[in-house]
């Protein structure tokens, strides 16, 4: 994620040519209204969606619990576990689905100020909890690593997707590695796995919402292939950039570490 200085603005255009040039074409003005139609269903649906879905959530777990006395036979508090955890998968569904659609529309305010690389990647890790449970994350630099200039949930929604994404591709037993360092204009966070990569030409489609790598036999995460269009937009929110650089691994090396995603951040400004 890349977060640079605004541009400067650009020469000057005389109102009638600016106004000729701003007004879309009769198929830019359609699709516009049917990406807006889009976001407006799918924030429709979310919202409507999480009602039910709160309730199905609060019986199962008192169900699961025994709250109001035992239940009788011991499969039925199994299947009121099994009911609250794909009660909660489903709810992480609808939760990005409507993030993703307040992203699209601009919807989504965040708070730029300087904060400290560390502690967001310490919490993106507890997060993760049991995905990360068979690989090892190592960070370079530890203590030094730089501050950004971000958003502090979204700088820790973007390294969280990141993250996952790289653990689900990983081999058992494999690393991902993190490091971040200072370039012209920001900084660089680079997160590695050892995974087997992908084509190059798989990489426009793999970062458009609902899509997922095809590889199975490493893969094994879930998810509804939104978590690197939602990093990617969070990064563009918060004034970035997000560079997938994907490696395709054969052969007896394929274990080496392979780049997932290059993320420039602009420092904090200098103090007085």
């Amino acid at each position: 994620m890349a977060f640079q200085a605004l541009q400067a603005p650009g020469p000057f255009m005389p109102p009638a040519a600016h106004l000729r040039t701003a007004q879309p074409h009769a198929p830019d003005r359609r699709e516009t209204s049917l990406d807006e139609q889009k976001r407006s269903f799918l924030r429709m649906a979310s919202h409507e969606l999480r009602t039910p879905l709160n309730s199905i959530l609060g019986f199962s777990e008192i169900l699961s619990s025994e709250l109001y006395g035992p239940l009788g036979a011991p499969q039925y508090k199994e299947y009121a576990e099994i009911i609250r955890s794909s009660g909660h998968k489903l709810l992480k569904l609808v939760n990005q689905v409507l993030e993703i659609a307040r992203l699209e529309a601009h919807a989504m305010d965040f708070d730029l100020r300087p904060e400290p690389l560390e502690p967001a990647l310490e919490d993106t890790i507890a997060a993760l909890g049991d995905e990360l449970s068979d690989i090892t994350v190592e960070i370079a630099g530890g203590e030094s690593l730089p501050m950004v200039i971000a958003d502090p949930r979204g700088l820790r929604t973007v390294l969280f997707h990141l993250l996952q994404n790289a653990a689900a591709f990983s081999p058992k037993g494999s690393t991902i590695f993190v490091s971040a360092q200072r370039l012209a204009g920001g900084v660089q966070i680079v997160i590695r796995d050892q995974g087997c990569g992908v084509e190059p030409a798989e990489l426009p489609r793999l970062m458009s919402p609902f899509e997922q790598g095809e590889n199975a036999l490493t893969r094994h995460g879930e998810g509804a292939g939104l978590g690197l269009p939602i990093a990617e937009l969070t990064c563009k929110a918060m004034g970035g950039h997000l560079t997938p650089c994907f490696e395709t691994r054969k052969g007896p090396d394929r274990r080496r570490a392979a780049p997932r995603r290059l993320n420039p951040v602009a420092p904090p400004p200098p103090g007085p």
